[in-house]
């Protein structure tokens, strides 16, 4: 099991995640979160000084099985690309354990429902 979350524009968000129901990902969570890249800079309006450094972004997380790795990355790669600095940033880390609280699954099974593969 891997999770994986992305940082990814505002503007961009309803494309990721319908793009990812498209590849069977159903069930992430998202937060509205502030960054900062790497470009420095600053706004004076009316002699007052402003930092315009903060962007903000979608933070999006969730928990697949191994065999849905590739082709959530790929949901998020292809809905999420601009071509312009700041389109964001994937990062997949391994899971050791999942477990599903209603029915006391474990692993991988945890994360999809039984009765959908009939």
């Amino acid at each position: 099991m891997k999770k994986i979350e992305a940082i990814i524009r505002k503007s961009k968000f309803n494309e990721v995640r319908a793009a990812l129901h498209e590849a069977d990902i159903d069930f992430l969570s998202w937060w509205d979160v502030k960054g900062q890249g790497s470009a420095r800079q600053g706004l004076i309006f009316r002699g007052i000084a402003y930092d315009i450094n903060a962007i903000d972004r979608i933070y999006i997380s969730f928990v697949v099985r191994n065999i849905n790795v590739d082709k959530s990355i790929e949901a998020i790669l292809s809905s999420a690309y601009t071509g312009e600095s700041g389109d964001g940033r994937i990062f997949v880390s391994s899971v050791e354990q999942s477990i599903r609280i209603r029915t006391g699954d474990h692993g991988d099974e945890s994360l999809y429902d039984k009765e959908d593969d009939k």
